[in-house]
């Protein structure tokens, strides 16, 4: 079974951008992002601690500009927190061991999948295609 936490050598790694969305709450701007229009099989995990956060297959446009799922793989994976940031109530989803900043969870994703909408940024996320999931260790 994989640990996953907060490696130090994993930030020393990050872009300006990552590190600014992951460390600083930062958020990348609309369009910008790389998995903006993946639509390969695969997982994406926190680019710090490698847990696996979301699924291609809960992976929807949404027209936001970001990266949208409906929901996380393992909901112990992701915090949510209430953030009161820039005049507005919303929640802001945080990976659970890395601590990383994600994104925010909005209540207006499709209803018939749960009505939530991850939104989510690109430069937190690393995708691991499917066909390499066994080789890095996400085979379960």
């Amino acid at each position: 079974m994989r640990k996953f936490s907060k490696d130090p050598e994993a930030i020393s790694r990050l872009s300006r951008e990552q590190y600014r969305a992951t460390q600083q709450s930062g958020t990348e701007a609309p369009g910008s992002g790389e998995y903006l229009d993946n639509k390969e099989p695969g997982i994406y995990v926190d680019i710090v601690s490698g847990e696996p956060l979301f699924a291609s297959s809960d992976k929807f446009e949404s027209g936001c500009g970001w990266p949208s799922f409906t929901k996380p793989i393992e909901p112990a994976h992701v915090n949510e927190l209430r953030d009161s940031e820039h005049g507005m109530i919303r929640t802001e989803v945080r990976s659970s061991h890395g601590d990383s900043h994600l994104g925010h969870v909005f209540p207006d994703g499709p209803r018939d999948r749960g009505g939530l909408r991850y939104c989510i940024n690109s430069a937190s996320l690393r995708f691991i295609h499917r066909d390499d999931m066994e080789a890095e260790g996400y085979g379960a």
